[in-house]
């Protein structure tokens, strides 16, 4: 059989040098591979490693068209430290804000906001969110809690008292109605937990305002009985009250008896006796004439004798006036007795009225403190009643929205294009790197002269081209 000369081996020059070959081995899946066994390898597949890096390019491609966007919106929170309400605000104490923020942010992404924000943009009945889960409405609600949850990034502005909430969704206009949603959700609960103390301290307030409403109602209502009980319109003691007038008078009166009582009693044990005259006790007329008749006797005396009968006469007459004296001061002495005791029981009488009516005063003077005092409290609670029901109505808010959230134009992910790279790198490493894999381990075979020298020991003296399958031997 002669085959053409162009398939004939190129002889060498002279005689084969001697080569040192490796010891023989029949382990034909050996990885010491020069680089000509490399290259060889590739060269038998680079066919196939073409048309399977295409294929698996355009597969790769069309899976990374068909990835469904993500986009994501943000709605901007700010912290208000100086806005505090004056009943219920919170006291941003020392050190307060290192908690304050990290509490917001679990509260934005807790149950108490998502699961309201989940009942109202109805994500229970949306496929996307569901994904598809089938049982009963409590485990899917959780299951939605969960889809919802994973969406959500909550974080704050680096050295400011910004909240960002970041909400992704498969469309724009969702993305922006879920951070919305949030946004206001949080914001809603925060002014409860803000106003909600407020509130009850204007409702206890109301309350205990019309308590003290009714408190001073029944104390007026207990002065005004008690007055048209007792007939008295002036219920409180004063310098006029005519009772207490009508006591003064009868104790000066009962005063003026009883030195009139004292004086007769004194003319009547100091009565000399001697010369009379009109200014000593018991004067008036009997004691002139008494001063009259001793002034005669005393002159008959010095010229007439103790026994003439003009000196006794005169004694007789003095002795009739002094017992006259007597007789009158002893009834002065007994009508002044009878004027004290007839005052002193005038006294006593209108004291016990006085002290009666005291009585009555000061029942009277204790209603109208009571009612005072309960006009009193009702008038400063009255005058705060106003200032509670502005506090109570004021949106007074620890944080407040900055900014909503508007639908994004671009999505977030996924990026096609790193994804479109890292896909073709990745399919060069498959498409060439499978077959020269699966030859190496598995399914070793003879490409170059390599192989003989290298893996059986067997030295190679030429090199034949590759033989055209459509040259047949003559």
């Amino acid at each position: 059989m002669i085959l053409q000369q162009a398939n004939l081996p190129a002889v060498r020059d002279s005689e084969p040098p001697v080569t040192v070959l490796p010891a023989s081995s029949d382990d034909l899946s050996s990885l010491d591979m020069s680089m000509v066994q490399v290259v060889s390898n590739l060269r038998a597949h680079l066919k196939g490693s073409l048309i399977s890096l295409g294929v698996l390019v355009l597969v790769f491609g069309l899976v990374i068209k068909i990835l469904p966007h993500s986009y994501v919106a943000t709605a901007t929170l700010i912290v208000n430290h100086g806005d505090q309400n004056p009943l219920a605000a919170p006291d941003f104490s020392t050190g307060g804000d290192y908690t304050f923020i990290p509490t917001q942010i679990d509260l934005i992404q807790s149950p108490a906001v998502l699961q309201p924000v989940i009942n109202r943009l109805h994500l229970m009945s949306s496929p996307e969110w569901g994904k598809g889960y089938k049982g009963n409405p409590p485990a899917l609600r959780e299951a939605v809690l969960t889809e919802l949850t994973k969406s959500l990034n909550v974080y704050q502005g680096a050295g400011s008292d910004l909240l960002y909430i970041d909400a992704s969704a498969k469309y724009p206009d969702e993305a922006a109605a879920i951070a919305n949603a949030i946004a206001n959700e949080y914001l809603q609960l925060n002014r409860q937990r803000i106003g909600q103390p407020a509130k009850q301290r204007e409702q206890l307030y109301t309350k205990e305002l019309e308590q003290l409403r009714q408190q001073t109602i029944q104390a007026q209502e207990q002065v005004t009985a008690f007055r048209q009980k007792h007939g008295m319109i002036d219920l409180a003691p004063g310098d006029g009250d005519e009772a207490e007038t009508a006591l003064k008078d009868l104790q000066q009166k009962l005063l003026a008896a009883e030195n009139q009582e004292r004086t007769v009693r004194a003319q009547l044990q100091a009565q000399p006796w001697g010369i009379i005259t009109p200014t000593a006790p018991g004067a008036g007329d009997l004691a002139a004439t008494l001063a009259t008749e001793q002034n005669e006797l005393a002159k008959v005396r010095e010229t007439l004798g103790p026994r003439h009968p003009e000196v006794l006469a005169l004694e007789s007459q003095i002795a009739a006036t002094k017992r006259a004296i007597t007789s009158g001061l002893g009834s002065q002495l007994a009508d002044a007795r009878k004027l004290v005791a007839q005052y002193s029981a005038a006294v006593q009488s209108q004291l016990e009225k006085v002290l009666a009516r005291r009585r009555v005063q000061d029942q009277g003077t204790k209603l109208l403190l009571e009612l005072e005092s309960a006009k009193a409290t009702y008038k400063r609670a009255l005058d705060g009643y106003s200032q509670v029901q502005f506090a109570s109505s004021s949106a007074s808010n620890d944080v407040a929205l900055l900014s909503r959230a508007v639908p994004p134009v671009k999505a977030v992910k996924p990026n096609k294009k790193e994804y479109f790279l890292g896909a073709c790198v990745l399919s060069f490493g498959l498409a060439f790197g499978i077959p020269f894999a699966y030859e190496l381990l598995l399914n070793r075979r003879l490409r170059c002269r390599d192989d003989f020298e290298r893996n059986f020991g067997i030295p190679v003296l030429a090199d034949f081209d590759s033989i055209p399958s459509d040259r047949a031997p003559t």
